[in-house]
């Protein structure tokens, strides 16, 4: 790992909030497909046949490459911190970074011991798609990763996708809660993401109440989807409510004080402000009643306190939809933008769907999302809204 000095503002300057982005992050390797005409896969991709493809795309993927350069985007300091090998996919990544930012690599982690986690993305015209991934240095990164050096200084600790690295939901998710304990006693805010388990992978078959016991009392914004919390939390049930999620169905056939008594559930659990991404449902904001809790939440306890409480539902902002690939990540990083801002719960929770609204405009995750003061505008502007279901509270 390499590492820069850090340039402190001068004296009389306001300090730039920064924000750490640590977890999983891949390289998105995606072939373009000329031919046409297929059923299935099957019919493509024969053994011995050569397929004509066309040049192939690399992408930056996972919670570390989505929510970490939304909120660069954002206007938000952002020190990224994910785990790659010292290989040539490593160094691609890395390159890919460093477009956005120059700084933005100078935190990642290189181990020659492991190999850069990728994808191949098989998405041939009308045929649904597949992915061969190599989980790699994602599976190997452990609490111990961490860099102290990381969180210097730091107002923020964003942790993406335990559920896709290993050493992260093995043992009740002990590493998991130690990493976060850090960065609490680095006197940090705590923000955690999840990721969607294959039902039939060690992830899937983990014992997630357990986990979440554990991981929460160190958690101050959990940021989870509704089709993970509900598989999550609910076992069979929140099976057949995913399921119902991926084929339309909105909420998964939940009403509104369903999704009230999950945030509510989470709190229970110990987290001290719940995040439920809801997708074309917007999102719901539920923050405990617990003063205490919200003091005691690190460097943005001063936003969060203001925060109390809250029980808030956004409807998504129109947008014409080109890709929604890490729309989710772009909704989280804008409400870690917004409370980094100091901003009171109505407007981050505006913020986060915003974000996350102009994220499908583009086919990729992140380069829809312009600086603050452009999205500021356009929801000033009266920017429209997308029907949803009706919630009490919303924004």
């Amino acid at each position: 790992m390499t590492t820069k000095p850090h340039h402190h503002p001068a004296p009389d300057s306001p300090r730039r909030p920064c924000v750490v982005v640590a977890g999983h992050i891949c390289l998105d390797v995606i072939p373009a497909f000329k031919q046409e005409g297929a059923d299935s896969l099957g019919e493509l991709l024969v053994p011995g046949k050569l397929v004509d493809v066309g040049p192939a795309v690399l992408a930056t993927g996972g919670a570390v490459a989505n929510t970490g350069l939304a909120l660069h985007r954002l206007g938000v300091q952002t020190r990224l911190v994910g785990k790659l090998g010292q290989d040539a996919f490593g160094d691609a990544v890395c390159g890919l970074l460093r477009q956005q930012g120059a700084s933005l690599a100078d935190h990642m982690i290189r181990d020659a011991e492991s190999a850069t986690s990728y994808s191949i993305v098989i998405n041939p015209p009308g045929i649904d798609r597949v992915f061969l991934h190599c989980p790699g240095a994602n599976d190997t990164f452990s609490a111990d990763d961490l860099p102290a050096e990381a969180l210097d200084g730091a107002d923020l600790l964003h942790f993406g996708y335990p559920p896709l690295m290993r050493r992260f939901y093995a043992d009740g998710g002990e590493a998991l809660a130690r990493l976060l304990a850090k960065a609490r006693a680095a006197g940090l805010t705590t923000s955690l993401d999840l990721a969607l388990p294959d039902p039939e992978s060690p992830a899937g078959q983990a014992d997630w109440i357990e986990i979440l016991a554990r991981v929460l009392p160190e958690v101050d914004v959990f940021c989870p989807s509704l089709e993970e919390i509900v598989f999550m939390l609910l076992h069979d049930s929140g099976l057949h409510i995913r399921k119902a999620v991926a084929a339309g169905s909105p909420l998964g056939g939940l009403e509104a004080d369903d999704i009230q008594a999950i945030s509510a559930r989470l709190i229970e659990l110990g987290a001290t402000a719940v995040l439920l991404k809801l997708g074309r449902q917007g999102a719901f904001l539920h923050v405990t009643e617990d003063r205490d809790r919200l003091a005691a939440s690190g460097r943005c306890a001063p936003t969060l306190s203001r925060w109390l409480g809250a029980t808030l539902h956004a409807a998504c902002f129109t947008a014409e939809v080109a890709g929604t690939t890490g729309a989710g990540d772009c909704t989280i990083a804008g409400l870690l933008a917004a409370l980094v801002r100091g901003d009171g719960p109505r407007d981050a929770l505006r913020a986060a769907v915003a974000t996350g609204s102009a994220s499908v405009e583009r086919p990729d995750a992140t380069s829809g999302i312009p600086d603050w003061s452009v999205l500021a505008d356009r929801l000033a502007r009266g920017w429209p809204r997308d029907p949803a279901l009706p919630f009490p509270h919303s924004v």
